[in-house]
């Protein structure tokens, strides 16, 4: 036998020994991403998905070890519709596929009963959804990554009081965990403030005609609309606002501060729109613009509301893996409450209910199509 027929078996042997060496120096970690990736707000999904895409391909760049191996982390990404029981069998699906770490969901009334199935599981959940209810079921696995209602309702309605003197403001919400809980704090700090609610009014987050409600809102003369849904609705409003030759303000939390608003409504909206998003001015951090250079260079598109919270949290839970030296969610879950993370947009650190202790709140408005801050409270 010739001996270069000899020496291919050795070689062969040599690489299955290698490769098995490799995958015993390695431990997969799966990092679950629960969002709409269709409907209205299938742009959102897309964009919270994103920013964990881009975390996670950094962070296997970089080759991170802990416990002495190196941790290969697995985007697993499930489109939970913004429903709330898509959210569920979600949740129930990343519990039986081993996934230990959740980033999402997007909507509050997702991520709400989907906490119970992850905080059953030892999953560690970290949304977006501002609803309070969300860090009020008392599981030590929920980690809200921005303000809450109560933050961005608030800071919503000093600025409508402070730098806009609104005097009457009507409030319309769509019937979402989300909508309906930031109107209700909104309508709260408002009457604090001393504006006059003349009107509580209601739609849903699959409506596109206003006129009935908006017509109701004009007669009593308001200055301000508030409301409290999403972009897809808060977007027509807009346009039939100004067929109506309605001259109030339309304001609303940070699912307004979306590109989205000026893309679907068009020359309806700019100045007339005021929106409050948790977070200091991105262009404005010390990160911010390589951040928005990085994205726009792997997706081809600038990052929306919350890529960069998604990015940063990703980031936490890599180095809270360092720090615990251990991978195990019991054991990241502690390193996580008791440290603090420097991200792009801004210092994270938890309370022990799964807040952020401080987080800055932005207003904003739109100018020729994009966000342009006016405030930080």
């Amino acid at each position: 036998m010739p001996s270069t027929m000899k020496a291919a078996p050795l070689a062969l042997a040599a690489l299955l020994l290698a490769s098995h060496a490799a995958a015993a120096d390695e431990q997969v970690v799966k990092i679950g991403v629960s969002g709409p990736l269709s409907g209205p707000n299938a742009f959102a999904g897309k964009d919270d998905e994103n920013g964990v895409r881009l975390a996670v391909e950094e962070l296997n760049a970089q080759k991170i070890k802990v416990g002495g191996k190196t941790v290969r982390f697995e985007l697993v990404s499930e489109d939970d519709q913004g429903d709330p029981k898509a959210g569920v069998n979600v949740a129930q699906k990343f519990v039986d596929a081993g996934v230990k770490y959740v980033l999402g969901p997007y909507n509050s009334g997702v991520a709400i009963p989907a906490s119970r199935i992850y905080n059953d599981a030892g999953v560690l959940m970290s949304t977006v959804g501002t609803n309070p209810k969300i860090t009020q079921g008392g599981y030590g696995t929920v980690f809200r990554i921005v303000a809450s209602d109560t933050q961005v309702g608030g800071s919503v309605a000093n600025y409508a009081a402070k730098d806009l003197k609104i005097k009457n403001i009507g409030v319309i919400d769509d019937r979402t965990a989300f909508g309906q809980g930031i109107a209700d704090e909104f309508t709260r700090r408002a009457k604090a403030a001393g504006m006059n609610v003349v009107g509580r009014e209601f739609t849903n987050d699959k409506a596109s005609d206003f006129s009935a409600i908006l017509t109701a809102l004009k007669a009593k003369r308001v200055d301000a609309i508030f409301f409290g849904g999403y972009a897809p609705q808060a977007a027509p409003m807009a346009r039939q606002m100004k067929q109506f030759g309605m001259t109030a303000k339309l304001l609303g939390g940070d699912t307004l501060c979306s590109p989205e608003m000026a893309k679907l409504g068009g020359d309806a909206v700019g100045d007339n729109v005021r929106c409050a998003q948790a977070g200091a001015i991105l262009e404005k951090q010390a990160a911010g613009p390589a951040f928005i250079a990085k994205f726009k260079a792997r997706f081809k598109r600038d990052p929306d509301v919350y890529a960069p919270s998604f990015y940063d949290q990703t980031m936490f839970i890599a180095q809270s893996m360092k720090t615990a030296n251990s991978v195990e969610p019991a054991k990241v879950n502690a390193a996580l409450r008791s440290g603090s993370y420097q991200g792009v947009v801004g210092t994270y650190a938890y309370d022990p209910a799964g807040n952020l202790k401080k987080t800055t709140v932005t207003v904003y408005t739109f100018k020729n199509g994009a966000l342009s801050p006016l405030a930080s409270y």
